[in-house]
C-alpha cells in the first residue's frame, strides 16, 4: 500500500509462459498488495507458470476474448479486490515493472488520476527495437488523435497504464470493444469525463517473445483508432455519441 491506497497490478496474458517469471519477479512487493493474472486461453503453460510463482488471483478464459476482453476481466477483478490504484502491466516483459512505484505514487499523492508509460518520450521506442513502420504509424496516429481530441499526449498506444479507482468506476469500459481498440476507447472515455493524464518516459524492449500484432491487424487497429477519435470529436460537438461515451 501507499498510505491507505491499495495497489493492484493486473497482468493481461496470452502465451506469456516464457516471460511471466521475469516480469513478476520485478514487481515491487514493497507497495503492491495484489497481483491478478488473466490468461486469455493461452496455448502454452502461462497458467502453470503463474501458479508456480504463487500468484493468488489467476483467471482463466475458457475461450479467447481478445485483448480488450482480457482487460475487462483484469479491471473487474481489481475493483472486486478493493484496489484503489490499478496498474496494467504486460507480462511479456516489453515494459519494465520498475516504473510501477513512480506511476503509483503520482496517483496516490493525487497529482494525476491516470498515468501512462510512454515509449515515445525520450528515445525509448527506437532504442528498444520498435520497428520503423510501427514508430512512423504511431507518430502519425498520435498527431491525428491529438488534433481530433484536443489533447497533447506523446502516444495513445502504450500498454502500460495506471488508473485510480475513481477513473475505472467512472468509465464504462465494459461496453468497449474486446479487440485492441479497447485502449483508445478507454482513453476517449477518460478525456470525455474530464480526467487528466500524466505520462512518464518508459524504456521498452522488442524481442522474439514480446507480443506483437502483424501488419494487417495493425492497419485494422489504426483505422479503428481514427474512428474512435472522430466519434469523440462528434460527441464533444453534440452530434453523435457512441454508447461507450455515455
Amino acid at each position: 500500500m501507499i498510505g491507505t491506497k491499495k495497489i493492484v497490478v493486473v497482468l493481461p496474458a496470452y502465451n506469456a509462459a516464457k516471460t511471466l517469471e521475469r516480469t513478476f519477479n520485478e514487481i515491487p512487493g514493497s507497495i503492491v498488495d495484489e497481483v491478478v493474472l488473466v490468461d486469455d486461453n493461452s496455448t502454452d503453460d502461462t497458467i502453470e507458470v503463474g501458479k508456480s510463482l504463487g500468484i493468488k488471483h489467476i483467471i482463466p478464459h475458457e475461450k479467447n476474448k481478445g485483448y480488450g476482453g482480457n482487460q475487462k476481466s483484469c479491471y473487474n477483478k481489481a475493483l472486486e479486490l478493493g484496489g484503489d490504484i490499478v496498474i496494467m502491466l504486460h507480462p511479456d516483459y516489453q515494459y519494465t515493472p520498475k516504473l510501477i512505484e513512480s506511476m503509483a505514487y503520482l496517483i496516490a499523492n493525487d497529482v494525476y488520476p491516470v498515468v501512462l508509460g510512454s515509449r515515445i518520450l525520450g528515445k525509448g521506442a527506437l532504442k528498444g527495437g520498435m520497428p520503423w513502420y510501427k514508430y512512423v504509424a504511431n507518430r502519425i496516429l498520435t498527431l491525428s488523435q491529438n488534433i481530433l481530441m484536443s489533447q497533447k499526449l506523446s502516444e495513445y498506444h502504450t500498454g502500460y497504464r495506471a488508473f485510480s479507482k475513481e477513473v475505472l468506476e467512472a468509465t464504462a469500459y465494459n461496453s468497449n470493444s474486446d479487440d485492441f481498440v479497447f485502449d483508445n476507447q478507454m482513453l476517449a472515455q477518460i478525456f470525455y469525463k474530464g480526467f487528466e493524464i500524466a505520462e512518464i518516459t518508459c524504456p521498452t524492449k522488442y524481442f522474439e517473445e514480446a507480443s506483437s500484432i502483424n501488419f494487417k491487424r495493425s492497419a485494422i487497429y489504426g483505422l479503428g483508432v481514427l474512428k474512435v477519435s472522430l466519434q469523440y470529436r462528434f460527441a464533444k460537438w453534440g452530434l453523435i455519441k457512441p454508447a461507450y461515451l455515455a
